[in-house]
């Protein structure tokens, strides 16, 4: 089938996309006046499901619906789609006792999910649904029945689900945040569904996933020795400082690149004891600490270095900017 090559000036593809856009908008706005006391309701079923929350639908719904599970399963409500023509051939076994099942058909008349029905009722599982309003297949076998409203669609040809589908999202997000907001999920929550990501690196990482432990034969001179093993120490270490601890193996400071460059302003020589030129009361961290805040911490001081102490106030560790920064940590 061949269209017609009708070009817009691109005055009118700017119009017909704020149009568009507008015409969203206003389903978004009935959608609210759809909000009562049975999404509530909807809520605390979902709250109260001691297994998963099962979405279906069809076409558009469906795609729309696998985005609804996704936001649920990464916000604390388990969940995930079952496609509903795949479900009356044995997905359906997917279903079990203790699940919701939410079913989204803007109609209310899908002939996929019809053939579900029977099933859902014989195992006794909670039924939500979503459709434009009360009437319909969908609706009248639901426990609970949210509504989208009666609103255009952005399609010139008020055929395509746009409007529609725009809504549904709307509304799944509501029950997803509704739901965050009841379960008190915080971000160390959300990390955890999310170990690969940035959040979840910022979240997750801790000190002791990225430090430099004691094993690893850490630079370390008596307060006493020179300059000249200290530069030794650092070079062989390669981490950019050396540790300065007295007879008790207690620190009491850091030689780093920065105390060496001015130093060597003043002077010193290879003799200099490094106790004179070193940095007394280097910036500390435990192990525990999140990996972002002792890069923040770094980034604050102006250093690239941080010393890991135990909770008897020895060294434990040496963690670096490059080590923070190689890792993603931000």
């Amino acid at each position: 089938m061949s269209y017609p090559n009708r070009s817009l000036s691109h005055d009118q593809y700017i119009t017909t996309a704020i149009e568009a856009i507008n015409t969203e908008r206003a389903a978004l706005t009935i959608l609210t006046e759809q909000i009562d006391d049975r999404f509530a309701q909807a809520c605390d079923v979902i709250l109260d499901c001691t297994g998963r929350v099962v979405v279906t639908g069809m076409g558009k719904s469906g795609l729309i619906g696998r985005k609804i599970a996704a936001t649920f399963a990464s916000t604390g409500t388990p969940a995930f789609f079952m496609h509903p023509g795949e479900a009356g051939h044995g997905d359906l076994g997917m279903l079990v006792k203790g699940d919701v099942l939410l079913a989204i058909s803007n109609s209310g008349e899908s002939d996929e999910i019809r053939t579900l029905l029977p099933v859902v009722k014989h195992l006794g599982i909670p039924l939500i649904s979503i459709s434009r309003d009360q009437r319909g297949m969908l609706p009248s076998a639901a426990d609970i029945v949210l509504t989208l409203g009666h609103s255009q669609e952005a399609c010139p040809l008020n055929l395509a689900p746009t409007s529609s589908t725009t809504a549904t999202l709307a509304l799944g997000d509501a029950l997803a945040v509704a739901l965050v907001h009841a379960r008190g999920f915080t971000s160390e929550d959300f990390a955890l569904s999310h170990p690969a990501g940035a959040l979840g690196r910022q979240l997750l990482t801790r000190v002791e996933d990225l430090m430099h432990p004691s094993s690893e034969n850490l630079p370390l001179v008596n307060q006493r020795a020179l300059l000249q093993e200290a530069l030794f120490t650092m070079s062989n270490c390669r981490l950019g400082m050396t540790v300065v601890t007295d007879d008790d193996n207690k620190v009491v400071g850091v030689f780093t690149d920065g105390d060496l460059r001015r130093g060597l302003e003043r002077g010193i020589t290879l003799n200099t004891p490094v106790s004179t030129v070193m940095t007394t009361q280097p910036r500390q961290v435990n192990k525990t600490m999140r990996a972002s805040d002792a890069l923040s911490l770094m980034n604050e001081n102006a250093i690239s270095q941080l010393l890991v102490m135990d909770e008897q106030n020895h060294l434990e560790a040496i963690i670096t900017v490059h080590d923070l920064l190689q890792a993603g940590v931000k």
